[in-house]
């Protein structure tokens, strides 16, 4: 089995090429990337998630508000707190990510069908890495929390279709909008 001890690269020691991953060494070991030569950029991401949840969960959301006040209590603000937390602590989670100093993070939770809530995470900052794993980790609780403080009422949601929405700064941009048309 493929590990220690010296011998040839990834490709020989493991059966599989990097192919241009950045977060493993020329013989697979997992490496956080070095930035120290970058340059300081704004970098901005937006991830969302869709969640799917039944009449009795969607019959708490106040549409002239945008809450849903739940028995553990308001559903919306404290999921935009956890999101806000998470995304501070995504590279205490993910293993290689890199600390980052938060500039801005906001979410938001919009009703977007009959049955569905989609949440929204934007981060903001100026440095030498992207914020998306801070987006995708701050959307990501927000939908989990929403989940916890709902799960009294029905175990009967599904959180679904977490994406990157779009980054800005770095060596590229992107954009699932352009991607999808």
């Amino acid at each position: 089995g493929g590990g220690g001890g010296g011998g040839g690269g990834c490709k020989e020691e493991w059966g599989w090429e990097l192919q241009g991953l950045t977060h493993v060494d020329e013989k697979g070991r997992p490496q956080m990337v070095e930035v120290g030569s970058k340059q300081v950029s704004q970098r901005v991401a937006t991830a969302s998630a869709l969640l799917w949840a039944p009449d009795e969960v969607m019959s708490l959301l106040d549409q002239s508000t945008g809450e849903m006040q739940g028995r553990k209590g308001p559903v919306i603000a404290t999921a935009i707190i956890a999101g806000t937390m998470a995304a501070k602590k995504t590279h205490e989670l993910i293993p290689l990510c890199h600390p980052l100093m938060i500039e801005g993070c906001s979410l938001e939770a919009e009703r977007v069908g009959k049955n569905e809530l989609k949440l929204w995470c934007t981060v903001r900052t100026s440095g030498k890495t992207g914020v998306e794993m801070e987006a995708l980790t701050g959307v990501s609780v927000a939908a989990l929390t929403v989940y916890d403080m709902c799960k009294a009422l029905s175990h009967d949601m599904v959180i679904k279709e977490t994406r990157l929405e779009r980054k800005t700064g770095g060596k590229s941009d992107f954009s699932r909008e352009q991607r999808e048309l």
